[in-house]
């Protein structure tokens, strides 16, 4: 979500998220004519298993998972397989008129 809120201490990681909405955005307009699609999946707070590695202990992941979503309308972190299944659609012919979009799997955080 850096690419659409601010948050200190983050301009250049949300610059580099900026920089790829924008190229989706371009590359949308200028592959269309090959018949190639460009759209990107921004995921929020999600746990995946590199978090495990953030904790010590089982309890302190937990803890760490407990807290990520808690900014969220749906107040949990996503998992894996909830953006797993975004991308899988943008992916397949189900999708075959979006293009630049940006798909923002995050329990709802860049909507309120």
């Amino acid at each position: 979500m850096a690419a659409h809120k601010a948050s200190r201490g983050r301009s250049l990681y949300a610059a580099s998220k900026a920089v790829v909405r924008a190229l989706v955005r371009t590359w949308a307009l200028e592959l269309t004519p090959r018949r190639i699609r460009v759209n990107v999946v921004s995921p929020g707070p999600t746990d995946t298993p590199s978090f495990a590695q953030l904790a010590a202990t089982a309890e302190e992941r937990e803890a760490l998972i407990a807290t990520m979503g808690t900014g969220t309308p749906m107040t949990r972190a996503g998992t894996a397989e909830e953006v797993a299944a975004v991308i899988s659609f943008v992916a397949s012919d189900a999708a075959s008129h979006v293009n630049g979009a940006d798909y923002q799997v995050d329990g709802g955080y860049g909507q309120v």
